[in-house]
């Protein structure tokens, strides 16, 4: 396995302002073999998994990047002076969960659904960059259609829509709560 690949790929991804994916990665790298490119990723990852580090290599948004590792969130929140991250109201999540499921959605698609006006939710989470605009609907009015952002994947830990839970295991979790309570 080569170090020196290993060693690049972890300035790469240090220095990456979004999510390093495997396709930018073999466009800087040029031609280095794709078995070569999985050891030294594979290693990488190994590394930071491994032992008393402060920071991890996560996969999320389609990519690769570092973040702190979250036992040591209240020493790096004081170093910084950040607040805790703004938690979504039960509104915003229940919006973005349908946008999540049914994009490209519409805001009267939307309404009809949680069967009450969604605006405020919709401009909430876009001003969070949680959600996009990706263009019109060619209906009656043109109205605006939104998607989830890559935002959404990194806030929400996803490396790809994929990665949502499906409907059955839903129901399969509800179900588990429903007679842990009974």
């Amino acid at each position: 396995m080569n170090d020196q690949l290993k060693a690049i790929l972890e300035v790469l991804i240090f220095i990456s302002q979004e999510p390093l994916t495997r396709e930018r990665m073999k466009e800087v790298l040029g031609e280095v073999p794709d078995e070569e490119l999985e050891a030294a990723l594979n290693s990488l990852l190994s590394d930071y998994a491994s032992g008393g580090r402060g920071i991890q290599v996560v996969q999320s948004g389609g990519g690769y990047l570092f973040t702190t590792k979250p036992e040591h969130d209240q020493w790096v929140r004081r170093l910084l002076q950040i607040e805790k991250k703004t938690k979504l109201s039960s509104a915003a999540l229940e919006t973005l969960s349908i946008i999540a499921y049914h994009q490209p959605i519409t805001q009267a698609e939307i309404s009809a659904i949680r069967g009450v006006d969604s605006t405020y939710c919709l401009k909430s989470l876009l001003q969070k960059k949680l959600i996009k605009i990706v263009g019109r609907k060619k209906a009656p009015g043109n109205p605006l259609v939104y998607r989830t952002s890559e935002r959404f994947l990194q806030y929400f830990g996803l490396n790809s829509l994929d990665d949502l839970p499906k409907e059955e295991e839903i129901a399969k979790i509800l179900e588990e709560e429903k007679q842990a309570i009974s």
